[in-house]
């Protein structure tokens, strides 16, 4: 082949790449669109819900009607908690700095239904922001939070949510106005001549354009996105409760407490100078790798939805104070309801500010698929500790997750893990059923030891995940909680024998003889050394096999009994001149 041949070639290849790349990203812009898509479209499909209960209401006879005469004043509260929780949302995403060229064109064909962010590192803040590259897909990013690097000092954005409270008299007074409802958060008004905020710009109050308004927030980018995609949306402001509200300590208490105290126990002398690694896989909205970043390690949390992250970078990144937003995350549903006042009450999100935690210096968030951002061989042996909490059933198979968890904790390091076996494959059925790996927690305790792993504390623990405390009906999980330690190499690698060495092939004679290599003691021994074993203990132990122990004749065996530990390869691959 000539020269000419060979570089037109390459280059053909060269442009095959280029263009595969370009669909790549092409595919995650259009999630990641998806996904921004349905945090906008939450005020709208609430609004829908809430016209369904008022056609509902309206159905009902003059007399019946007039027993639930309050419904109407709970639609309208009903309202203005979706505005104040679209407030939220609308200033969450204007601080959202998407790692892609979210203005690039896309064909409008069929939503992708992936809602991961592309593997790699990924710390969406503002402020400090340094970026690393995995050995992985496009997008690879990373964000790292230090005392600095969280610091509330040189934001250029302070929007504070009001605190609203639920008295029915402010309510009442506020019906008479038209409810809030739309994409626009409080403090923006519907701009009739386009289509009330269905245009391309959103208006303040005195009639501005707003400077901090990204491009891709533009209705024309958005994309119509079913009903699932909104209910991941709620599902994040009840995970905020769970993570960042004072209403959420109890549960934190039941999952979080017994994994940081474990990690207290385990870790006595974390030194600043050197303190201890742990990586938080299926980190959600980020305290427990905030938390356990407090006690002293150098603390990664491992996420890959977008609809975490986004949530996640914000709070941790660009909260100014504890308290500083409110947030109504139990209004979507009617059902279990001790009162309208419970159902409809606000949580003060942030509990704490996360920039004034006490974190120690290296704390980071890392976005992508755990499995393919952690295969990677960089990440061989690097954690001295892997804390999962309901997160090994979110596996499509759970021997993936083990065998990965093994292989990146150094020797002696510590997994810990507390949750249940809901395993999120299990049971979804479309063209092509997904692989889900379902074994039991005897079995998965089974595989861990196979893995290198023995377990050196285990309990059961009585937990909820994400609950209303004040609902009628209350989910509970008896979580598995364990520590297990990854044995040394050393220490997996020990022969111990005991034993005589009549070798049971010798003088057995046929058509044709069998193999028989009768090496002495001497020659087995060394024989052990050629391949990398050196001895630790040997004796002679004088013992006996299936004897009649009131035989007048004894037969006596004079064992060899040893303890030989297999060199590590670096001690084996030394060669002598």
């Amino acid at each position: 082949m000539s020269l000419r041949r060979v570089d037109e070639q390459e280059e053909e290849e060269d442009e095959e790449r280029r263009r595969q790349r370009k669909a790549e990203e092409a595919l995650e812009v259009k999630s990641l669109r998806r996904i921004i898509s349905a945090y906008l479209n939450y005020p709208d499909a609430a609004e829908e819900d809430v016209k369904r209960y008022e056609r509902s209401y309206k159905k009902l006879p003059p007399a019946h009607k007039a027993l639930l005469s309050h419904f109407p004043l709970k639609f309208q509260r009903i309202r203005r908690c979706v505005s104040i929780n679209s407030y939220f949302i609308f200033n969450m995403l204007q601080e959202f700095e998407p790692p892609l060229d979210m203005s690039q064109d896309v064909d409008s064909g069929e939503d992708p239904l992936r809602e991961n962010v592309p593997n790699g590192h990924l710390f969406l803040g503002g402020r400090n922001v340094h970026y690393c590259q995995l050995n992985s897909t496009i997008g690879s990013l990373c964000f790292s939070a230090s005392d600095q690097g969280c610091s509330a000092e040189g934001s250029n954005v302070m929007c504070k949510s009001p605190k609203w409270e639920n008295t029915n008299e402010e309510m009442e007074a506020e019906s008479h106005h038209e409810p809030i409802i739309g994409r626009c958060p409080p403090g923006f008004k519907y701009d009739e001549e386009r289509d009330k905020c269905g245009g391309n710009e959103i208006t303040n109050l005195n009639g501005n354009v707003s400077s901090s308004f990204h491009e891709w927030l533009d209705p024309s980018f958005q994309l119509n996105v079913p009903l699932v995609d909104v209910d991941k949306v709620r599902c994040v402001i009840r995970n905020i409760v769970r993570d960042w509200a004072a209403e959420g300590q109890k549960e934190r208490d039941q999952c979080y407490k017994p994994i940081l105290e474990e990690l207290d126990v385990l870790f006595p002398n974390r030194e600043t100078s050197s303190p201890p690694s742990c990586l938080v896989p299926g980190a959600g909205l980020g305290r427990l790798a905030l938390e356990i970043s407090c006690l002293g390690f150098i603390s990664q949390g491992n996420e890959f939805s977008y609809y975490m992250m986004i949530c996640s970078s914000f709070i941790l990144n660009h909260t100014q104070t504890a308290g500083e937003w409110t947030i109504y995350p139990w209004i979507h549903s009617n059902c279990n309801s001790l009162s309208d006042n419970d159902q409809l009450r606000p949580v003060s999100i942030p509990d704490i500010h996360p920039a004034s935690a006490g974190i120690t210096e290296g704390f980071s968030m890392c976005g992508g698929d755990f499995v393919e951002v952690y295969s990677d061989p960089s990440q061989m042996g690097s954690w001295d500790a892997v804390v999962t909490c309901f997160f090994i059933d979110t596996a499509h198979n759970i021997i993936e997750y083990i065998e990965i968890i093994s292989r990146i904790l150094k020797d002696g390091g510590v997994w810990i893990n507390l949750g249940p076996l809901l395993y999120h494959f299990a049971d979804m059925y479309g063209q092509e059923d997904e692989m889900s790996i379902e074994p039991s927690l005897e079995d998965v305790k089974s595989i861990a030891l196979n893995y290198g792993f023995q377990i050196e504390k285990e309990k059961t623990i009585e937990t909820t995940y994400t609950i209303n405390p004040k609902s009628m009906m209350q989910n509970r999980y008896y979580a598995a909680f364990w520590t297990m330690r990854k044995k040394s190499a050393t220490a997996r690698e020990v022969w111990i024998n005991l034993g005589p060495l009549l070798y049971h092939f010798a003088d057995m004679y046929g058509q044709e003889d069998e193999m028989s290599i009768e090496p002495s003691l001497e020659d087995v021994k060394s024989i052990a050394l050629n391949y990398g074993f050196q001895i630790e203990k040997e004796k002679t132990i004088e013992t006996t096999y299936t004897i009649n122990p009131k035989s007048m004749m004894q037969n006596r065996y004079y064992a060899a009994f040893w303890t030989m530990r297999k060199k590590s390869a670096t001690a084996r691959e030394v060669s002598l001149n």
